[in-house]
């Protein structure tokens, strides 16, 4: 796991464990989806996986979770490793390893509260470990490949050879290898050869860290729900949301429009009377491509081109201050 005849020109690369499909295990090697995520530590993972010249790997298992289950907790375990290693002098960038789920979401929320002026990359596999041809390997030693480019910053997502900016990157496929896109923005780069090939600039992060998520024992995490608007919808959804809080008082509320922000109009009148309650109310369009483009008179207001799932994030990050 390290390569370096030259100790004076090593460098690190720090390989956070999260679990997801990328860990996990099937009874056959022919089964690609009846298997069980988060089986195998990152450092099993590193097991095969050669470092470029000069490069040294280092393991660090911060969760082991099938991301479809990833927390608010272990986001922000997350984050704290990562302002922790990128503080050492000799690390070259942080890779992430993560199910592919749930990945834009942690993708989002670092790049959110994160200001790397090294690489943070994730990335993933839709195949478990246990595959006859496994996508892991080498979606991890293209991420190296990135983490360790002369330039590189900020944070973006490797997978199937292809660079995305961690505020772009959806989850567009339920099987296949390449299973992502960037929408309009498109991605940042490709990695061939284990080269790396920019189409655009590298992410800029936010000005200024998350100080409050990043240093705080425990994060009280706002409660902001995602509610889809459709042929048919009703403001009965919302009502219930107002009326429950066994899982804390609803702070704020997304609502998943349709096309250019639009929404029914029983739903926008139950959101305008959860806004008046003091909610905090935004729009984000269900759409994978395009951006909400605002118009005059709007009651509420809109997430621009974040989808839902990145804007309840956006969204809590305000509420939190």
């Amino acid at each position: 796991m390290v390569n370096s005849s030259s100790p004076e020109l090593r460098r690190r690369v720090v390989v956070l464990g999260t679990g997801g499909t990328i860990a996990g295990r099937a009874a056959s090697s022919d089964d690609n989806i009846g298997y069980t995520a988060a089986q195998v530590g990152v450092a099993d993972l590193l097991g095969g996986i050669e470092a470029p010249d000069g490069v040294t790997l280092e393991a660090e298992q911060v969760a082991q979770v099938d991301s479809k289950d990833m927390s608010f907790d272990v986001w922000q375990q997350l984050a704290r490793r990562c302002v922790h290693w990128l503080a050492q002098a000799d690390v070259a960038g942080v890779v992430i390893t993560h199910g592919t789920d749930t990945i834009e979401e942690t993708a989002f929320f670092l790049h959110s509260v994160l200001a790397p002026s090294k690489p943070v990359v994730l990335t993933c596999a839709m195949r478990p470990a246990t595959a006859l041809s496994p996508d892991g390997p080498q979606n991890v030693r293209d991420a190296i490949g990135v983490a360790t480019t002369q330039g590189a910053q900020g944070v973006t997502v490797v997978c199937a050879g292809v660079v995305h900016g961690g505020v772009d990157i959806q989850k567009v496929h339920t099987y296949r290898l390449d299973a992502f896109a960037s929408g309009d923005a498109g991605p940042v780069g490709y990695v061939e050869e284990g080269e790396v090939r920019l189409v655009r600039p590298w992410p800029q992060g936010q000005a200024v860290p998350a100080a409050k998520i990043l240093e705080a024992a425990a994060v009280q995490w706002p409660r902001v729900e995602i509610v889809m608007s459709h042929a048919g919808a009703s403001g009965a959804v919302i009502d219930a949301l107002l009326l429950h809080g066994g899982a804390g008082p609803l702070r704020g509320l997304v609502l998943a429009t349709t096309g250019n922000g639009t929404l029914h109009h029983a739903l926008e009148a139950a959101a305008l009377k959860a806004r008046d309650a003091g909610v905090s109310v935004i729009r984000a369009t269900r759409c994978s491509s395009g951006r909400i483009l605002p118009k005059a008179g709007d009651p509420l207001r809109d997430a621009g081109a974040l989808t839902p799932v990145k804007a309840r994030i956006a969204l809590m990050l305000e509420l939190l201050g």
